[in-house]
């Protein structure tokens, strides 16, 4: 077929320097030249040399093909990405009609033989600009060498973000000191569902501490929930500002009330409320006699710990 003849110039079009005018006409004759050729090209049009498309992958292998067409992969080959429409499974395995010819494995890509590296670099080749890879080379899960496929599955789909099992569960599988913790009496409700273990981290990496995600303004994740402790406030406590809420509370699950990382209050604030040099909160005055039951329990009269709108000591 002869290409499609370029449109006339308008007129009225101001002249251009000879390169431009040379540049615009092989973009416009490539453009219409192109989409004539789309357009007429048959629906099972020839695939490009060394490959062999889905349907001679499904010989012998149907029953992965089947379970891949119940899963997000699956939209490669129904053509919304033009570019490997019918050969979904050649997009991560590589070119393979040599293997379907000859049933050699060596002749494509196997996860099952590639090291780790290899294959999160094959992931990574789509999934590598995505939101929540952002953070991957802080990540404990990168420095650790830990694969793509050592969480996630991809022929299958039995949970949800393509996951070999459920995400908590998956999660207490390595972390087993953690799962521990969420069975102290004061702890996050994990085990009842009210929450998972990515509303808190991001797996594939984050800043440091523990990947935690950040929400609003580069915040903690933790004023997610706990938004009356966000402030900002006037009178803002140091911990609260500077550092993190693991600073006085066990974040999974701890012993003592409202999470608390020490048994009794007071024992908390002294470790920065203390005449020495090594802390940094100022000392309690005179009349705070922590002999005494009264005294012992400071958030009793320093109820706005967390940050006041009045009073620069956290009082009512």
């Amino acid at each position: 077929m002869p290409p499609p003849l370029l449109p006339a110039w308008p007129l009225a079009r101001p002249a251009a320097r000879p390169l431009a005018r040379l540049l615009e006409c092989i973009t416009l004759w490539g453009a219409l030249w192109g989409g004539a050729l789309w357009a007429q090209a048959p629906a099972g049009r020839t695939l490009p040399a060394g490959y062999g498309g889905t349907e001679t992958c499904q010989a012998c292998h149907e029953d992965t093909v089947r379970d891949f067409a119940k899963n997000p992969h699956y939209s490669l080959d129904t053509g919304k990405r033009l570019d490997w429409k019918a050969r979904a499974c050649e997009s991560c395995h590589g070119a393979a009609k040599e293997h379907a010819e000859s049933a050699d494995v060596s002749k494509i890509f196997s996860f099952k033989t590639a090291d780790k590296r290899q294959v999160n670099e094959k992931c990574l080749t789509c999934h590598g600009g995505q939101e929540t890879h952002r953070g991957r080379l802080f990540g404990a899960h990168n420095r650790n060498n830990l694969s793509c496929l050592d969480c996630h599955t991809v022929h299958q789909t039995h949970q949800e973000r393509l996951l070999v099992a459920h995400v908590d569960a998956l999660c207490a599988s390595c972390h087993t000191d953690v799962r521990a913790q969420f069975n102290r009496p004061y702890r996050h409700r994990l085990p009842e569902k009210a929450i998972s273990c990515v509303d808190c981290h991001n797996p594939h990496g984050e800043q440091p501490p523990a990947s935690l995600q950040r929400v609003s303004a580069n915040e903690p994740v933790c004023v997610k929930c706990h938004g009356d402790k966000r402030g900002p406030f006037p009178f803002e406590h140091a911990p609260v500002k500077l550092g993190a809420c693991s600073s006085c509370h066990e974040a999974h699950g701890s012993a003592n009330p409202r999470m608390l990382v020490r048994s009794q209050v007071s024992q908390l604030c002294l470790e920065c409320h203390a005449n020495n040099l090594t802390t940094l909160g100022g000392v309690p005055p005179a009349f705070h006699n922590l002999r005494t039951a009264r005294f012992q329990n400071c958030t009793i009269c320093h109820s706005k710990i967390h940050g006041s709108l009045v009073n620069r000591e956290f009082l009512r």
